[in-house]
């Protein structure tokens, strides 16, 4: 039986593993894929400390996925061998659940499936994924370049598009990290007013390349006072993990304004009801987006000139990798590398 390169967690909290496995066939309904490149996502830390209820081990983590199709599984139609495809967070649905039925597939509440939690993922030289799941990747898009955007990318632009903005609203993005840094460019691209918030004065030059019109450090500045200033946001997209820079930008939203939250911190967002009445503003958690948003969020990223700030890595340093990401050292995003 012909083997793969893989890499797993045995148990919760457990080692990253370099393992030989079967290469897996493909069940009804599912293709294999054979990976090309495989982003490290903060998300990740859910498979590798077993934070996600009910995860089964061995796990091979990974939902930042770009690769072809390498064989198809009974019944599967729309797609053939040799297709480039991305597979992120969302690996599927029910179909039957009250949520499937009105549409809100992310949402399945039945059986939800998610890539390298629910299966195993793109840590790997193939995975099996169900068809439902695959986001068809453009031509232009280098596979190292499409990883990220399965994730970081989609849920930062769906997030975007669907928060109500029009081009010309002011748009403020707390945090140039590893999603805010495709957030700004988003923003800007949208024909948002865009506003980047962080720390410090270092991320001032790079935020304006992106392309950001005005900069707020947080350190050194009032946020909300100068969001004030600008006029009030439309949106601020918060995309830290800090539940106090988050409720230091709520002051800063203008009439109807919302705080769309991303990133998911251990400490509360606190605001003040007045401020939440009078100003009819709102806070709204968002997900990532189901395999058409994917499909959406890498056509717009080529249409507009939007890419991910990577740094790549062998599969083999699967573990080196994760530990940059995980320590805040990446610019921006980690990638891993696994073929061609």
């Amino acid at each position: 039986m012909a083997k793969m390169r893989a890499v797993q967690i045995s148990r919760p909290g457990g080692p990253f593993e370099p393992v030989e496995r079967e290469i897996p066939e493909p069940r009804p309904g599912a293709v294999r894929v054979k990976v090309e490149a495989c982003g490290i996502c903060h998300s990740d830390v859910l498979t590798k400390e077993g934070l996600w209820p009910g995860i089964e081990y061995p796990r091979v983590p990974g939902h930042e996925v770009a690769g072809r199709i390498d064989a198809l599984g009974a019944g599967v139609l729309g797609w053939k061998p040799g297709d480039r495809v991305g597979i992120g967070w969302y690996g599927g649905h029910c179909g039957y659940c009250d949520a499937c039925r009105r549409g809100d597939f992310l949402s399945c509440q039945t059986s939800r499936q998610i890539s390298g939690i629910t299966f195993d993922g793109g840590y790997a030289e193939y995975m099996i994924a169900p068809a439902q799941a695959l986001a068809r990747i453009p031509g232009e898009l280098a596979a190292t370049d499409a990883a990220p955007l399965l994730c970081a990318g989609v849920t930062t632009y769906n997030s975007l598009r669907n928060s109500g903005a029009r081009a010309g609203d002011l748009v403020a993005v707390l945090g140039v990290g590893g999603l805010g840094h495709l957030g700004v460019q988003y923003a800007a691209k949208m024909g948002f007013r865009t506003v980047a918030i962080a720390r410090g004065k270092e991320k001032e030059a790079l935020a304006r390349k992106l392309g950001a019109k005005h900069y707020i450090d947080s350190t050194s500045q009032d946020v909300a006072g100068e969001l004030a200033r600008l006029g009030g946001a439309a949106v601020v997209l918060a995309t830290v993990i800090n539940g106090k820079a988050m409720s230091a930008t709520i002051g800063g939203l203008g009439l109807n304004g919302k705080l769309i939250v991303l990133g998911a911190p251990q400490d509360p967002i606190e605001v003040m009801a007045g401020s939440l009445i009078g100003g009819r503003h709102s806070i709204q958690g968002w997900p990532s987006g189901t395999s058409i948003d994917s499909q959406d969020t890498m056509a717009f990223s080529v249409q507009a000139g939007v890419r991910s700030m990577n740094e790549v890595f062998p599969l083999e340093r699967a573990a080196e990798a994760y530990e940059r990401m995980i320590g805040g050292a990446a610019r921006f995003r980690v990638v891993l590398k696994v073929g061609e």
